[in-house]
């Protein structure tokens, strides 16, 4: 019988080379920026990451926007491309939540990273995206963070509802063309914007089309609503089906469909609308 020859092994030792390391930061609102400062988290990350040895500070990205869509979140799509451009090797970030709160986009940038040899840690959580053992619980982290998130808004929306079907609404007394807050927050009459919006509306009984009206207005050296010299169809179709210039107020014209686009879209019967008439001084007399 042949005698087997052990081989013994010889291990190479590689030469560990800088880690470069980065760190994420996000808040969606003025709250958050109250209690989770961008400059804090900065601060945190900076010092943390200047006290390991073999560790060099690519820099923090930081930003406040929403976490429902990872297109929309600048500093997060600059990180990604410097990743996919080989700069970063590892990246901190405080919570799986600040990564976005769309599970699915949110695991598809992590299998992205760990495709680019680049490792997360999450701080809260203590997970890496690099431990086969933690894959599971990202995802679960992941979906409680997102339905967090969408409770949330739920909330916010059924308390505008509420304050909608009271009248107390905030959002009755925004201003439009024609009109500005007073001081104590009701809408009142700019004389020289409703003179404007008069001409539109007799403009408009006599059989001008939006068209003719547009460049009437620009022919008068009229300045549009932003202060532009340009009056489009739109700007004008809009102040002619402005139920303010009557004197009242629809809330909920428009609604979001979509959870992760944030996208209004006109409210054509999906929702309830609100109605509130006399609500101020009108522009345009109703019709008897």
């Amino acid at each position: 019988m042949s005698k087997v020859k052990v081989i013994p092994a010889s291990p190479v030792f590689n030469i560990p080379r800088p880690y470069r390391v980065a760190a994420y930061c996000r808040v969606s609102t003025p709250q958050e920026m109250q209690y989770h400062s961008l400059e804090a988290q900065r601060k945190h990350f900076e010092k943390y990451i200047d006290s390991k040895l073999n560790w060099i500070f690519v820099g923090v990205y930081a930003e406040q926007a929403s976490g429902r869509h990872n297109a929309k979140m600048k500093e997060f799509q600059r990180m990604m491309a410097d990743c996919r451009a080989g700069n970063i090797d590892f990246i901190l970030v405080k919570s799986i939540s600040r990564l976005g709160r769309n599970t699915l986009q949110f695991l598809q940038a992590c299998n992205e990273l760990k495709d680019l040899g680049v490792d997360v840690y999450f701080e809260v959580e203590n997970l890496h995206i690099n431990d086969p053992y933690a894959v599971r619980l990202l995802t679960i982290y992941a979906g409680m963070y997102q339905n967090e998130s969408e409770s949330k808004s739920y909330g916010i929306k059924w308390g505008f509802r509420v304050r909608f079907k009271s009248g107390d609404a905030k959002f009755y007394n925004r201003p439009c063309y024609g009109y500005k807050q007073g001081a104590d927050g009701t809408l009142e009459i700019i004389p020289e914007e409703a003179a404007v919006v008069t001409l539109i509306f007799d403009w408009k009984s006599e059989g001008a089309s939006l068209r003719t009206i547009a460049s009437r207005l620009m022919n008068m050296k009229i300045k549009a609503p932003r202060g532009g010299d340009i009056w489009g169809i739109e700007t004008v179709r809009k102040i002619l089906n402005n139920e303010k210039y009557y004197g009242d107020v629809c809330l909920q014209k428009t609604y979001i469909a979509d959870y992760f686009t944030g996208k209004q879209v006109p409210n054509r019967g999906e929702c309830d609308r609100y109605l509130l008439r006399d609500h101020h001084t009108a522009i345009i007399p109703k019709c008897k």
